[in-house]
């Protein structure tokens, strides 16, 4: 009876392990993905007059943004390393093996939307300061994703 409740209880800590490592997969794909729409869909077509500039719009990308770069650090955590991720990305094994570099990478998305939150505040300001958002952002792709196939 004690070997059978020792076996269950095991297999059951190894399946909620299992569990938490895709829930926390699935936080940093969602999250990486709304940092996509937010680019693609929101700011990238006001910034090349594709769609009317919409400050309400501006600010809730923004504020994503933010709220991104403040969960980024723990985002990766070592137990993600081997995780199984869905879809044409992937982290790149250097978020690991280079944290520092990853965390210096953070780092610089925060400073950069920080600065830009405080700025935009009309087209002008927007097509000034988007490139900066931008570059951040392709700089840590560029290092730290890897495009699957």
């Amino acid at each position: 009876m004690m070997r059978t409740v020792v076996v269950v209880g095991t297999l059951l800590l190894g399946a909620g392990a299992v569990l938490a490592q895709q829930d926390a997969v699935k936080l940093a794909q969602d999250t990486m993905k709304a940092n996509g729409r937010n680019m693609g869909t929101v700011l990238s077509p006001m910034f090349k007059g594709e769609k009317p500039y919409d400050q309400a719009a501006v600010d809730a990308a923004l504020n994503q943004f933010e709220d991104t770069a403040k969960k980024l650090p723990t985002m990766f955590p070592a137990s993600l390393k081997d995780a199984k991720w869905e879809g044409d990305f992937s982290p790149s094994p250097k978020v690991w093996e280079d944290k520092a570099g990853h965390d210096a990478k953070i780092a610089s998305f925060a400073k950069v939307v920080a600065e830009a939150k405080a700025k935009i505040k009309d087209l002008d300001s927007l097509k000034a300061n988007f490139p900066g958002i931008g570059k951040e952002c392709s700089a840590c792709h560029e290092t730290y994703r890897l495009k699957k196939g």
